[in-house]
């Protein structure tokens, strides 16, 4: 009676704020259902086989790309937002109550009590690196709580990725993993062994500690530029619409996860590749006479994959950074990413930190003007391409404002 009272009230709050003009509504129908009833979440997830996806970057498209493999095989509950903790995470499963599965992001700091709530049939391990020293914590802490959580679900299934130090450590001494070899392009954080301090060594593709019995697990499922390929001999074409070496790693892991609940693996390959676009990144728009491309990165190893996307024949690339309470207001951070030059490429400064940006850039030798707002940054850019790489809230903001622009227009 309390889980069905919670729903009524969800779906009035979602309503009221729908009519306020405040937003879809989702948010606030889950925090209060969750007020209501704290054991929703566990009522929800009854009766549906569900895949959690969590890391430090690639949540939301691994989840994009696990739904539409999973729609192989039915109609699955998601987050359509990306909102990945507890409210939103209920207001996704009440919008398809109905569904028998579900692809669930999960911030990387609630997995352990979600799993618990939700008793997972796959979990997705993307990577695991500092994010928001100031909100998150320090990493090795995190890796303990994780293993923690998972050794208390022996039956899940962990898509593990292979290549990231901190994400075997969690899944290593698990019954049942899938390891995937999706990766790593930033090895900062764990240069240390997890486990036993001591260092890490690495021969090619295969790392190894020096101080105890831990080391890269061989893959069941690898991926190189055109080729997925899996258990006993499977070889699939993989065509991604999304760019980068991190998204076919992603497209990996989300179809390894879609085939342990029984889908085939060439259809939920097919199915990964069709999406195009996660709440706004990677599409492309026509800024005055700009074609303009939008990036986000959120953290170093999220922007050290992010810049290796990065158009060399664009003629311009603005940086936008911000430094608010859901970007983590620590921007030390930027010392850590290793900018490259842009030769050929007008490179702007732009965000609510574009001078702390601007110093960086100067001791990077990255040759760059300074302009805060990101709309008149692109505009001070020569006629052609442009790539847009911001922060969270910085790219939340630009959205907004095109999206404002757009319906001035209209």
């Amino acid at each position: 009676m309390r889980g069905q009272l919670a729903l009524r009230a969800a779906t009035l709050a979602s309503w009221a704020s729908q009519k306020a003009g405040r937003g879809k509504g989702s948010m606030i129908g889950g925090l209060i259902a969750l007020k209501i009833d704290p054991t929703l979440m566990t009522q929800l997830g009854r009766g549906r086989r569900t895949v959690l996806v969590t890391g430090t970057n690639g949540k939301s498209t691994t989840t994009r790309m696990t739904t539409a493999a999973l729609q192989t095989l039915g109609e699955v509950a998601t987050q359509a937002d990306g909102a990945n903790m507890d409210a939103g995470i209920v207001a996704a499963l009440t919008a398809h109550r109905t569904a028998p599965l579900a692809a669930i992001e999960v911030d990387e700091l609630h997995l352990p009590h979600v799993a618990d709530a939700l008793n997972p049939s796959v979990v997705v391990l993307l990577n695991l690196s500092r994010d928001q020293l100031d909100r998150v914590g320090e990493i090795n802490m995190i890796e303990r709580r994780l293993r923690e959580g998972m050794a208390r679900h022996p039956h899940a299934v962990l898509i593990a990725n292979c290549d990231d130090v901190l994400v075997t450590s969690i899944a290593y001494d698990h019954p049942n993993v899938v390891w995937v070899s999706a990766g790593s392009g930033w090895s900062v954080d764990a240069t240390s062994c997890p486990r036993s301090g001591e260092p890490i060594l690495w021969e090619g593709e295969h790392w190894y500690s020096t101080g105890t019995d831990f080391q890269r697990p061989e893959p069941q499922w690898r991926v190189d530029e055109h080729t997925l390929y899996g258990p006993d001999g499977l070889e699939v074409p993989l065509a991604l619409a999304l760019p980068g070496r991190a998204n076919r790693g992603n497209a990996a892991q989300a179809v390894a996860a879609a085939v342990a609940l029984g889908a085939d693996a060439a259809q939920a390959t097919a199915a990964a590749a069709t999406v195009r676009e996660i709440a706004g990144r990677y599409k492309t728009v026509e800024i005055g006479g700009h074609t303009t491309r939008l990036l986000l990165a959120k953290n170093p190893a999220g922007w050290q994959e992010a810049l290796s996307m990065i158009d060399p024949a664009a003629t311009g690339l603005v940086i936008a950074v911000n430094g608010q309470v859901p970007d983590g207001e620590d921007l030390s951070w930027l010392w850590d990413v290793r900018f490259e030059h842009f030769e050929g490429t007008q490179v702007v400064a732009a965000g609510e930190r574009a001078t702390d940006l601007a110093v960086r850039l100067t001791y990077a030798g990255v040759e760059h003007t300074t302009i805060a707002d990101p709309l008149r940054a692109i505009a001070s850019c020569p006629a052609g391409r442009v790539e847009v790489l911001a922060n969270y809230t910085a790219f939340r903001d630009l959205n907004r404002d095109l999206e404002e622009k757009a319906g001035v227009r209209a």
